[in-house]
């Protein structure tokens, strides 16, 4: 996996020139959640279909 800096850098440098900062921010924040994820099923922190089906019937 990338150096969070280089994924960065490599997720702004691959938008339009003209791309708001809203827009750059999102990019970013669904980066962020993209590693998140990849980390959480490194470390097995992830929930079957099964067993979510389970949790949300309980709500």
């Amino acid at each position: 996996m990338l150096a969070v800096k280089q994924e960065v850098l490599k997720t702004i440098n691959q938008l339009p020139d003209d791309t708001d900062m809203d827009e750059i921010m999102y990019q970013l924040y669904v980066l962020n959640k993209i590693r998140k994820g990849q980390k959480a099923v490194d470390q097995s922190k992830t929930l079957t279909s099964e067993k979510l089906k389970r949790e949300i019937d309980e709500w």
